[in-house]
C-alpha cells in the first residue's frame, strides 16, 4: 500500500508539471511579453517553511534561524527566550542557475549537516499566463550524534523487522516538497505544499513515513512590514504506518510572525509550537500543543550578497 501511496504522488506530481508545460506552450508568444511577478515573497524562507522564491543567479543567500525555548514558565525564564533548549541553524544557499539553487546548513538540536536543493519549475507571471508558481524542494540530513543516541548502536528496520547493527546510513533523513504559490494582490500571497519525510532510523514505536501537508502566506501591512503565518499538519495514514496503534503521533505546527525586509536582508521574528529548524523534524517529532501554552518563540535573518 505505501508503494501505492507513493506512486499516486509521483503521477500526481508528473500530471501537474505536465499540464504546466502544456500551458506555457500553448501561450508562447504571449508569455514571452509576459514577466514574473515581483516579488511573491521577499525570502526564500517563511518562518519553517520553503517559499517558491529562488534568488537571482549567482546570488548567495545566508541564513540564521534560531528558536528559544518553551514560553511556558513566563516572565520567570523571559518567556523561554533565557530556558534551555534554545535551537540554531546557520545556511547557505547560492543560485548557481535560473531558478534552481543549493544549499548547506548546519543545526544544533541533534548536531544536523542538511545538504538541500530548490527548483522553481515556474514562475508566476504577470498577465495570468501562467496564474501559479511551481517549486520542489528537498534535503538529505545526517544526525551527527553520538551513537549512544541511538538505542545504544542497535536500530529495528521495521516494527517487527530484525534488531540490526547501527551504520552511517542510519543516520541520513529525507525531505521532500512540492510547493504551488500564488501572489494574489500586492498585499497578500499564499502557497500550499504536499510533503514526504523519511528517516532511515527511528525508534521501534516511530514511523519511518510520515506524508504531510502545509500552509502557510504573507499579508503586507506596510512597504517593508508583513504579517507572516505557516501551518504543518502531518497526517495519520495507517496504510503507512508501521505501528498498531497510534502512539504519541506528531501535532500539527502553528505560528505566526512578522517580516521586516529590505532589498538585502529579511528579518521575521514569529511564535509557534515546533522548535525544530529542519521540516522533516516538525512532521515526525513535534509533541508541542499550543493550547497548553507549548509555543516557541524565533527568529529568521537572511542576508543576500551578488557575485
Amino acid at each position: 500500500m505505501k508503494k501505492n501511496i507513493l506512486f499516486i504522488i509521483l503521477f500526481s506530481l508528473i500530471s501537474i508539471i505536465s499540464f504546466a508545460q502544456d500551458v506555457a506552450t500553448d501561450s508562447t508568444a504571449v508569455k514571452e511579453k509576459d514577466k514574473p511577478v515581483r516579488s511573491p515573497f521577499e525570502s526564500g524562507y517563511l518562518i519553517g517553511a520553503q517559499t517558491t522564491v529562488i534568488q537571482n543567479v549567482k546570488t548567495l543567500e545566508a541564513v540564521i534561524q534560531h528558536t528559544f525555548g518553551t514560553i511556558q514558565n513566563g516572565h520567570s525564564d523571559l518567556w523561554g527566550i533565557y530556558a534551555p533548549g534554545a535551537n540554531i541553524r546557520l545556511g547557505l544557499d547560492y543560485v548557481i542557475i535560473k531558478n534552481f539553487q543549493i544549499g548547506i546548513g548546519m543545526t544544533k538540536k541533534n548536531m544536523m549537516t542538511d545538504l538541500n536543493a530548490k527548483w522553481t519549475i515556474f514562475q508566476q507571471t504577470r498577465k495570468n499566463t501562467f496564474p501559479v508558481a511551481i517549486a520542489l524542494y528537498g534535503n538529505v540530513a545526517i544526525d551527527g550524534r553520538n551513537i549512544s543516541a541511538f538505542e545504544s548502536g542497535n536500530i529495528r528496520q521495521a516494527y517487527t523487522g530484525p534488531i540490526l547493527t547501527f551504520s552511517f546510513f542510519d543516520r541520513v533523513s529525507y525531505f521532500s516538497e512540492l510547493i504551488i504559490g500564488r501572489k494574489f494582490t500586492d498585499r497578500l500571497s499564499l502557497q500550499a505544499a504536499v510533503s514526504f519525510s523519511h528517516y532511515n532510523s527511528v525508534g521501534t514505536t516511530y514511523d519511518h513515513d510520515k506524508i504531510g501537508v502545509h500552509f502557510n502566506g504573507r499579508i503586507k501591512v506596510s512597504p517593508q512590514g508583513s504579517v507572516i503565518f505557516n501551518y504543518d499538519e502531518p497526517l495519520k495514514i495507517k496504510e503507512i504506518t508501521e505501528q498498531n496503534s497510534w502512539t504519541n503521533p506528531p501535532k500539527p505546527n502553528l505560528a505566526f510572525g512578522y517580516e521586516i525586509s529590505t532589498s538585502t536582508h529579511a528579518f521575521q521574528i514569529y511564535m509557534g509550537t515546533a522548535d525544530g529548524l529542519l521540516p522533516q523534524e516538525n512532521m515526525m517529532w513535534n509533541q508541542n500543543d499550543f493550547t497548553k501554552h507549548q509555543l516557541f518563540i524565533g527568529f529568521n535573518i537572511t542576508r543576500l550578497w551578488g557575485f
